[in-house]
């Protein structure tokens, strides 16, 4: 978006309504002004020229203009994103696994923001290590096609990329906020999560509860060693 000037800034009158800097104008001269003048054009110049205060110059004018045009459009495109239907990768799978089955009733949530969800998997990866990890959902729904894994092309696992891995075989340990979640691993409670939306904390510690507005899901699937699911329920106030 364009950015205005200060002068332009300080201005509160709307522009909006105006089709052309000579409206605006217009807007400015009063039926006294055309009595003693005479003249359009005359009346035009002395509202220009600042005669009757302060006035936008018509530079000042076009900025406004098309900074209230770009964000129309920003509003427009942000609505019509909103009303599109979301293309859900598990749509039509045949799926057998309650791993996947998880997946598929979260997939949408996730994508249009009511929830975010953190996956805990353990597992075994192309090389028989044995690795775990933390994924953020919806940033992975975001970044990756996830039509191989709900097809059994592929398999869901932690990578180096996710909130948090760690490989038992080679004690490799990484992790790594997302846009979803802060990870405060230094806490005296344990690893937690935070969540940058409404800033709540999501508990992985089996011990305790998972957190405000959250909830822990223990699966038993074929595809892996361990599987939690964490969601987190966004509030719409």
């Amino acid at each position: 978006m364009m950015e205005l000037s200060s002068a332009t800034a300080r201005f509160t009158d709307s522009t909006a309504q105006f089709k052309e800097y000579e409206d605006y104008l217009d807007s400015k001269v009063t039926p006294t002004d055309k009595y003693y003048l005479k003249s359009r054009e005359l009346a035009r110049k002395v509202v220009e020229h600042g005669h009757k205060g302060t006035v936008l110059s018509r530079e000042e004018f076009q900025e406004r203009k098309a900074a209230a045009l770009a964000a129309e459009v920003a509003k427009t495109n942000a609505l019509y994103n909103r009303s599109r239907p979301v293309t859900l990768a598990s749509a039509g799978k045949e799926l057998k696994d309650n791993f996947l089955k998880a997946l598929a009733e979260r997939e949408e949530a996730n994508r249009s923001g009511k929830m975010t969800s953190v996956i805990f998997i353990r597992d075994h990866n192309t090389l028989g290590q044995e690795v775990s990890g933390y994924i953020d959902y919806a940033h992975r729904l975001k970044t990756q096609d996830f039509e191989p894994y709900f097809s059994g092309k592929k398999r869901l696992v932690p990578g180096t990329s996710d909130l948090c891995f760690y490989n038992w075989k080679t004690q490799v340990s990484v992790s790594n906020s997302s846009p979803n979640f802060e990870v405060l691993y230094e806490d005296p409670n344990g690893l937690l999560f935070k969540n940058k939306r409404d800033k709540k904390i999501l508990s992985v510690d089996p011990s305790s509860g998972p957190g405000e507005d959250s909830s822990r899901t223990f699966l038993q699937t074929d595809l892996h060693v361990h599987v939690v699911i964490y969601d987190h329920n966004i509030r719409t106030v």
